[in-house]
């Protein structure tokens, strides 16, 4: 498609994007995988808990998993849980007509197996508490979910760009972090099909660029620069990520590294040719963060290096102290 000028309409680019939407549906339906997420949970693993079966009460010495990846599946589930919310935000956005509604179906469809298949390992193993799971299960949901970027289409999907390709990333990130092989080939499942609903965005989002250039580089810029994750209302989200990032699972490196720098460089932002002054300028913003993003994901994993390494070189007494808190 050749470029065009001057701003467009959210109804005329949900117009003029729709064939590609189809395409895009098209060429994911003959890629995507059925899958059942009854056959990834180790049933034999479970028990009865405590209630009206009366059975064992939850320990924390049932879980097997670290503890950095307690968090992370946590944070991941409760984010799958939210579903509903997404669902009403994307249709919304994209409406529930013509190949926009049979893509927002199909995707609710697919991503409403990643919580199913989550909880029902965590339940089966023991993995976490599941009274305190469902608390805040109840709670994060009763808050209820609005896109930072309100009803903005190019923003809609410059978000979901990223963040499915973020989901990936943590989802498999997490597996390799709890020390389970079960988890870990569960997570990579549901990250398969993470990284097909990202493919679907991003695609879509690089024929936004030809159509509406300047609009979709703003859309891009605002989103990596105001960037949270959907489960950013979680409570206690703040100490959680933490210890992820801590970890390693998902931090400014990993954020920085392995999703936004792979979309963008897809969508060749860098090298685009055709912005106005107002494209120019947002994409001198996107740069100019990026540059200082770089700066604190290095400072982020210099430090959290030197930490690693005081705790290694620190009496055994004393490490476990610290690993007590």
């Amino acid at each position: 498609m050749p470029f065009t000028s001057g701003p467009k309409s959210t109804s005329e680019l949900l117009t003029e994007l729709e064939p590609v939407v189809a395409a895009e549906l098209d060429r994911h339906l003959s890629t995507a995988k059925e899958w059942f997420p009854h056959q990834y949970v180790p049933w034999s693993r479970g028990r009865d808990f405590d209630g009206p079966l009366d059975g064992e009460p939850w320990s924390p010495e049932d879980s097997t998993v670290s503890p950095a990846a307690r968090e992370a599946l946590i944070v991941n589930l409760l984010t799958e849980d939210n579903l509903p919310g997404y669902h009403r935000e994307i249709s919304t956005i994209f409406g529930r007509d013509g190949a926009w509604g049979t893509w927002v179906d199909r995707w609710t469809a697919e991503e409403n197996r990643h919580g199913i298949v989550i909880r029902d390992y965590l339940t089966v193993t023991r993995a976490v508490d599941p009274v305190a799971l469902e608390r805040a299960r109840m709670t994060h949901m009763q808050s209820g979910y609005q896109a930072d970027h309100g009803d903005k289409m190019l923003h809609g999907l410059a978000y979901v760009s990223f963040q499915e390709l973020a989901t990936r990333v943590s989802h498999r990130n997490t597996g390799k972090a709890s020390g389970d092989p079960v988890c870990e080939r569960l997570l990579a499942r549901v990250a398969a099909d993470e990284n097909l609903h990202m493919l679907f965005y991003r695609n879509l989002l690089a024929a936004a660029f030809e159509l509406s250039p300047d609009e979709t580089m703003r859309a891009v810029t605002d989103v990596v620069t105001n960037f949270q994750m959907p489960g950013h209302t979680i409570d206690g989200f703040l100490r959680k990520s933490a210890a992820i990032a801590n970890a390693g699972i998902y931090d400014l490196r990993v954020h920085l590294d392995d999703v936004l720098s792979p979309v963008l460089r897809q969508w060749r932002v860098f090298e685009l040719e055709g912005l106005g002054a107002e494209g120019d300028k947002a994409r001198q913003e996107l740069s100019d963060f990026l540059e200082r993003l770089e700066t604190t994901a290095t400072r982020f994993t210099e430090r959290r290096a030197e930490r690693r390494a005081r705790a290694a070189d620190a009496p055994a007494d004393e490490r476990s102290r610290s690993s007590a808190h």
